[in-house]
C-alpha cells in the first residue's frame, strides 16, 4: 500500500509498523479464517467439575500459597455505558417500551435514585412528581448534564448497588471482592484498564475511598491504571479495502477491542493475575460463591504449574528417558487438555521432545465456565490448531463458520460458556515473565462493519483477550456456578434480585 508523506508521519506518532499495517490491510482483502473445532468440550470432555471434598482441598491449598505468590486482579473497565441505557435513549426520541415502564415503575430501587432525586432538587425539580408526569426530564438528568451524565460514562463509575452506608460503584466492588482472594499478606493489587477520557474520574473514586476501605477490611489497596495502548489501535478501510480517510484527508485508526489489552496485561508483573469484567460484581450477601470458586481455579492453576515444573526438570537433560517423555506426553493430554499431532506416534525421539518442550513453556491459564443460559459469550470448544494439534479454546460465535452445517451443530452443542472468569500463570518455571503476545493467535481477529461521517466503512479488531490472543496458552477449563455470573448489560438488569438488597 502506497503511504504519502503526511501518512507516514501519522503512522509514526500512533505508533504502528508499517508492515503491521500492511498486514491488516491484508486482513480486509483475505478476511480471517474460520477456526475448526473438533467438538464442544463438555463436563468430563474438557470441562473439569470439582467434587465437594476437592472444592475444600482446593480452597485451603490456595489459602497456603497466596502468602508466597504475588497476585493482581485484572479489571477491563474502559468500556461506556451507553449501550446498559439503550432503551432510555430511545424513550427520548419517543420510543417507549415495556423495559422503560418498568424502570419508571422501580425507579427507587436503583441505587442512583438518591443522587438523581438531589440533582434535580436542585434545579428546584421533584424526581416523583417528574417521573409520573414528565419522563423525558427525569431520563435527561440521568443520562445527561445538568444531571448524572450516565450515558456517557463507564459502567465502572456507576452506582449499582444500594447498602446501609450508601451506594456502590462496581470500581468498590471489586476492591472488596478483591481483598477476598488477591489478597497476598495483607496486600491487595488491582489494576484496572480505563479509557484517558475518564481516568482522572476512576483515580479521584479510588483516592476518595481507599481509606475507608483499607480501615474496614484490614488490607492495604495497591490500585494501578492504563489505557490502552495507541499502538494497538488498526486501520480501518473503505468497503473497497483502500485507506478510510477523514474529512481532512487524515487515515482513520480505531481502538481495535479488548484483544488489545494483551499488551496491558503483558505489562503486569505478577506470578497469578485474575482476570474479571466490570460489570459482573454482586453484593456482598452473595459474594462468597465468587470467592471460594476464585479461589479454587487459582488452585488448579497453581497445580497445573507444579506438574509442568516437574516434567520441564525431567525433560531438561541430555538423555531423557521415554518414560518421562511419555509421562510429559499424559500430563498434556490429561491435565492440559492438548492432544498431539496425529503423527506423533511416529515421530523420532528428538520431534517428541522439541514439541513436549514447546508445549509445557507457555504461560497457562483457567477459565471458569458456567451453564449456557442464552446469554452471549466464548464457548468451550476443542479446536485444531495450526501445529496439528488439538486444544481447547474459548471460540466466539464469529470465529465459527456457520453456514458449515457440521461446524454449526457442534457450536449449538455448548452447554457452557466462559463469563470472563480467568485465572493467569504468566511466568516461565525461573520466574521469568514469558511476552505474551508471542503466544497469540494473528488470525483469530474480526472485521466488523461501522460507518464515519455517513460514510461505510470496515473496521478491524485483534484476536480477542480471552479468545485468539490466548490461543497459544495451556488452557484448562473448571465449571463454576452460574450464581458468579450477573453482569449488567442494561439498566434493568440493576433490577435482578441478585443485585438488589437480600431479603427484599
Amino acid at each position: 500500500m502506497s503511504f504519502s508523506q503526511q501518512d507516514h508521519a501519522q503512522i509514526d506518532k500512533q505508533g504502528i509498523p508499517l508492515d503491521q499495517i500492511n498486514q491488516q490491510i491484508q486482513h480486509f482483502v483475505d478476511g480471517f479464517p474460520y477456526l475448526n473445532v473438533i467438538r464442544a468440550a463438555t463436563v468430563d470432555d474438557g470441562i473439569i467439575r470439582v467434587s465437594e471434598d476437592k472444592l475444600t482441598q482446593y480452597l485451603h491449598q490456595f489459602d497456603q500459597a497466596a502468602g508466597e505468590r504475588s497476585l493482581v486482579k485484572f479489571v477491563p473497565a474502559s468500556g461506556a455505558a451507553t449501550r446498559m441505557f439503550k432503551s432510555l435513549f430511545a424513550a427520548l426520541d419517543g420510543k417507549s417500551d415495556k423495559s422503560v415502564d418498568e424502570f419508571f415503575a422501580r425507579l427507587s430501587d436503583f441505587a442512583f435514585y438518591n443522587d438523581l432525586k438531589a440533582a434535580m432538587k436542585a434545579d428546584g425539580k421533584d424526581l416523583d412528581d417528574a417521573a409520573a408526569t414528565d419522563r423525558p426530564t427525569v431520563l435527561r438528568y440521568l443520562l445527561a448534564t445538568p444531571g448524572l451524565d450516565y450515558g456517557n460514562l463507564p459502567k465502572g463509575l456507576l452506582e449499582f448497588h444500594k447498602y446501609a452506608d450508601g451506594p456502590r460503584t462496581p470500581v468498590e466492588e471489586h476492591l472488596v471482592e478483591g481483598a477476598a482472594y488477591a489478597n497476598s499478606n495483607g496486600v491487595v493489587r488491582i489494576h484496572f484498564t480505563v479509557s484517558p477520557e475518564h481516568r482522572d474520574r476512576f483515580e479521584k473514586l479510588i483516592a476518595d475511598n481507599k481509606a475507608d476501605y483499607e480501615a474496614w477490611l484490614g488490607v492495604t489497596f495497591d490500585v494501578s491504571f492504563s489505557e490502552q495502548k495507541k499502538a494497538t489501535d488498526t486501520i480501518s478501510v473503505n468497503m473497497d479495502n483502500t485507506p478510510f480517510r477523514n474529512a481532512d484527508e487524515s487515515l482513520l485508526f480505531r481502538p481495535a477491542g479488548h484483544g488489545a489489552l494483551i499488551e496491558n496485561l503483558n505489562d503486569i508483573d505478577a506470578d497469578i493475575i485474575f482476570i474479571k469484567n466490570i460489570d459482573n460484581v454482586v453484593p456482598d450477601e452473595i459474594k462468597e460463591q465468587t470467592v471460594t470458586y476464585k479461589k479454587v481455579i487459582g488452585a488448579v492453576l497453581l497445580d497445573a504449574q507444579q506438574q509442568i515444573t516437574r516434567l520441564q526438570s525431567l525433560l531438561d537433560t541430555s538423555d531423557v528417558s521415554d518414560g518421562y517423555i511419555a509421562e510429559a506426553d499424559e500430563l498434556l493430554r490429561r491435565t492440559l487438555f492438548t492432544q498431539p499431532p496425529a503423527a506423533y506416534d511416529s515421530w523420532t525421539k528428538a520431534q517428541k521432545l522439541d514439541y513436549l518442550r514447546g508445549k509445557l513453556n507457555r504461560p497457562v491459564r483457567v477459565c471458569g465456565m458456567v451453564k449456557n443460559v442464552g446469554e452471549p459469550g466464548g464457548g468451550p470448544f476443542w479446536a485444531r490448531n495450526a501445529d496439528g494439534s488439538v486444544s481447547l479454546q474459548v471460540v466466539e460465535s464469529a470465529q465459527i463458520d456457520l453456514t458449515d452445517e457440521e461446524q454449526k451443530t457442534i457450536f449449538d452443542t455448548a452447554t457452557h460458556f466462559n463469563p470472563v472468569d480467568l485465572v493467569c500463570g504468566v511466568k516461565d518455571s525461573h520466574g521469568k515473565k514469558y511476552n505474551l503476545p508471542d503466544f497469540r493467535d494473528p488470525l483469530t481477529g474480526f472485521i466488523t462493519a461501522k460507518s464515519k461521517d455517513g460514510k461505510d466503512l470496515k473496521a478491524q479488531e485483534l484476536p480477542g483477550l480471552w479468545n485468539g490472543a490466548m490461543a497459544d496458552w495451556n488452557t484448562i477449563f473448571v465449571e463454576v456456578p452460574l450464581i458468579t455470573f450477573n453482569p449488567v448489560k442494561t439498566v434493568n438488569d440493576l433490577l435482578r434480585k441478585e443485585h438488589q438488597p437480600q431479603g427484599e
